[in-house]
């Protein structure tokens, strides 16, 4: 495989850790763990806007995200489909 599908598959990774952060960022209805340890429901990373700004990231990020998969599925099936048509050397013996 080549260094630009290892470069494109590091990127991946880093968009799937920047996507949970953003999402476990993210102000949740109940308020969820951040209530069980005493977290103010009134105080904001972002500012006042925080959730609209949060949800706008968080679908872009989603559409990259789904986007990518599908194009590193087609290269990383590319990549299969060239290995295997590599020719096959048969040596004969004489005996």
């Amino acid at each position: 495989m080549s260094f630009i599908f290892y470069v494109a598959l590091f990127l991946f990774m880093g968009l799937c850790a920047i996507l949970c952060l953003v999402i476990l960022v993210q102000e949740s209805k109940s308020m969820g763990l951040g209530a069980s340890f005493g977290g103010d429901p009134g105080e904001s990373v972002f500012g006042t806007s925080t959730a609209d700004v949060l949800k706008k990231i968080t679908a872009y990020l989603a559409v990259i995200f789904m986007i990518s998969c599908v194009l590193l599925s087609i290269w990383t099936q590319g990549i299969g489909k060239s290995k295997a048509r590599a020719p096959i050397t048969i040596e004969e013996t004489q005996e």
